[in-house]
């Protein structure tokens, strides 16, 4: 980076292109979690349910996160962007299930 151009890139012709000011956040979309919690109503088999229909996960998978919201309390269900993870934890109210969205740690 020269001078003269001020922090820009030389463009062809001589003319300065600026770079575009960046942050970390622009680049690095810190992933988001979906969790259900363990509720007194819903019954282990719905959830295990619930878990393959929304997330496509074989049954012995969803019966794992199912066994895990049951004795842990909670499980991490989906992990993507904000807004997939609104999208999800949606799905899951829709079912009837308690869940909640966080950014990652």
């Amino acid at each position: 980076m020269s001078p003269e151009t001020g922090g820009g890139a030389a463009a062809p012709g001589g003319a300065t292109v600026a770079e575009p000011e960046t942050t970390v956040d622009d680049h690095v979309d810190s992933p988001w979690v979906a969790i259900v919690w363990d509720d007194p109503v819903n019954l282990m088999p719905y959830v295990t349910y619930v878990f393959q229909k929304l997330f496509g996960y074989t049954r012995a998978k969803a019966h794992e996160l199912m066994l895990q919201v049951h004795n842990e309390g909670k499980a991490v269900v989906s992990s993507g962007t904000r807004e997939k993870m609104e999208g999800d934890v949606r799905k899951l109210h829709t079912a009837g299930l308690w869940a909640t969205m966080q950014r990652d740690s």
